[in-house]
């Protein structure tokens, strides 16, 4: 069964300048780069069209399947990152706590996150699962 969505892919990848696919299918390495760069000034975020298939595929192959879906903690991430609600969502309580009164730890947490969700969300199911 397919944890990460290829329609969520596809979607982050209208802002593909920004790196948010990459860092959607686990690339943090290259979406930091596409972050920096523009998308390498827009020609490796218009090849990324065609390589999103490979890409999910590779995430699919990678990321432990569960209970806590891929996608909810992504998009609660990109759009509430610095209230820490995804991390309420991944049962990190103290670590939700923190980020809500701190801004996401003054947003350098919710960096590290963007580079560290898809591990975070396997061990979650790793851990519900056990």
């Amino acid at each position: 069964m397919s944890h990460h969505s290829k329609l969520i892919g596809y979607i982050l990848w209208i802002f593909g300048f920004t790196g948010a696919h990459r860092f959607y299918y686990g690339r943090a390495v290259s979406g930091t780069i596409w972050f920096f760069t523009g998308g390498l000034l827009g020609v490796g975020w218009f090849i990324d069209l065609f390589l999103i298939p490979g890409m999910n595929e590779r995430a699919n192959a990678s990321y432990v399947e569960g209970d806590y879906s891929y996608d909810v903690a992504w998009v609660l991430l990109g759009f509430l990152g610095i209230f820490g609600i995804h991390r309420f969502y991944l049962g990190k309580i103290f670590t939700g706590l923190l980020f809500l009164l701190t801004g996401g730890l003054f947003t350098l947490g919710v960096i590290y996150d963007f580079w560290t969700l898809n591990e975070q969300v396997s061990e979650a199911n790793i851990s519900f699962n056990a």
